[in-house]
């Protein structure tokens, strides 16, 4: 029985390090180089960036009425010079009739206009809503930001973890392939029978079978990293071998927790600087119940000809009070604060809704760990019961579908493993999303 000890101790050591990587081959994609990368290329990062910047613009439009507008014009026409007095416009001995002739004459006019507009505060308020609606623009930004984080660290570590599997899956397959050829040759030499060949062989179909399904599952993940980052990354360069590190409120008090989310989230803060801005809109809107002050000036060069013009001077100061305009500006006040009050129950429901997050991702950070401590002892057993059914096989009392059982327990187990040891790592991002850090 000693050389079958030797053979199944051989097929239980961890295969040999693995040779250098040539220089050809593509280095690591490490996280923070994903992220960098999505910042860079996510179409809707782009996006939010631009809406950032018409936003801004339109703060810029809303602010042109409160500055003075100085024009230019001038003119030339070619005319007849028919003159006929209106009736009662002049008295009848300074009348003066004359027959219409084609006769034409050239006039020339130019001038500049200077107008101010002073509105009591209605185009103000418009300009500082729409200052508000740009900053919370700016927070969407950052909401998008924080959310495309969160999207490119869940598709990182979850091809990473696929990736570990697939690793897991070669181990495993070279295992039951090493195996194979142990059992194959004791069944030669008669010392085992031929149910345990057939058993071997199953186990090294199966083992295959994982490998290839795991395969396909890695391509899959990597497309969804290369479609979260918003660019396809270099083909074969591997994943770097990173998890999440440990968040300092993961400790913190739910009250003191709930505090930094609500100071911090930028959707939130979207929301509050809507809400200023409608109420600065419900203010502009008021404004409509006000008179409004027009002053300009005018010079004018008029004349038959360029070089011979007379010029003109005008001030004018105007005052425009739209009295009664069927309800408009009641409906316009109605409908601001409608809107207002909407703004204000997003703003209570998102408080709520960020709360709960907070409860269900902490829970998820705490469930996590105790599933990746749970699932290194149940490794740690499953390694502990192979070695055993290894004893009892290589002893002739266990059967090869006892170790068929512990050496896929062992796979299973191992593969939980993974998966809980990144699970930790996406609970973790969820929760730093959570709390509004990108």
């Amino acid at each position: 029985m000693g050389p079958l000890l030797l053979a199944l101790a051989l097929a239980a050591a961890p295969p040999a390090p693995a040779a250098p990587a040539s220089p050809a081959t593509p280095s690591p994609l490490s996280l923070e180089q994903a992220l960098r990368l999505a910042r860079e290329h996510q179409p809707a990062l782009k996006l939010a960036r631009a809406q950032v910047e018409a936003a801004r613009a339109r703060a810029d439009e809303a602010r042109a009425p409160l500055l003075p507008q100085l024009s230019f014009a001038s003119s030339w026409q070619r005319t007849t010079a028919n003159f006929k007095a209106k009736p009662g416009s002049l008295p009848k001995q300074f009348q003066i009739s004359q027959e219409p002739s084609f006769d034409t004459f050239n006039y020339f006019t130019a001038g500049p206009q200077l107008t101010q507009e002073i509105d009591f505060g209605a185009n103000s308020d418009r300009w500082r809503s729409a200052l508000a609606k740009a900053a919370g623009q700016a927070q969407t930004e950052r909401a998008l930001a924080s959310q495309a984080a969160l999207a490119v660290r869940q598709a990182y570590f979850n091809a990473r973890g696929v990736e570990a599997l697939v690793e897991l899956a070669r181990q495993t397959l070279a295992s039951q392939e090493r195996h194979l050829a142990t059992v194959q040759g004791f069944v030669q030499m008669g010392s085992r029978p031929e149910i345990d060949l057939a058993q071997a062989k199953a186990d090294r179909a199966s083992a295959e079978l994982q490998l290839i399904q795991a395969q396909g599952a890695a391509a899959n993940a990597r497309a969804q990293l290369d479609l979260a980052i918003g660019v396809e990354t270099a083909a074969g360069a591997p994943l770097a071998d990173e998890e999440m590190p440990r968040l300092a409120e993961e400790e913190l008090p739910a009250k003191e927790l709930l505090a930094q989310a609500l100071a911090a989230r930028p959707d939130l803060a979207s929301l509050r600087s809507q809400l200023k801005a409608q109420q600065l809109a419900l203010r502009s809107v008021q404004g409509g119940y006000l008179p409004t002050l027009e002053a300009s000036t005018t010079a004018t060069f008029a004349g038959t000809e360029l070089s011979n013009v007379s010029w003109n001077f005008a001030g004018q100061v105007a005052l425009n009070w739209g009295l009664f305009q069927g309800g408009l500006v009641s409906a316009q006040a109605h409908e601001a604060r409608a809107n207002l009050a909407a703004l204000q129950a997003q703003v209570e429901q998102l408080e709520q809704a960020i709360a709960a997050q907070l409860v269900e991702v902490r829970a998820g950070v705490s469930a996590a760990q105790a599933a990746l401590g749970a699932a290194g002892e149940l490794l740690a057993n499953s390694r502990e019961r192979l070695r055993l059914a290894e004893g009892r096989y290589a002893a002739g009392s266990g059967s090869a579908l006892e170790l068929s059982d512990a050496q896929l327990a062992v796979s299973a187990a191992a593969a939980q493993r993974i998966q809980a040891q990144y699970a930790l790592s996406l609970a973790r991002a969820q929760l730093q999303a959570a709390l509004g850090r990108e």
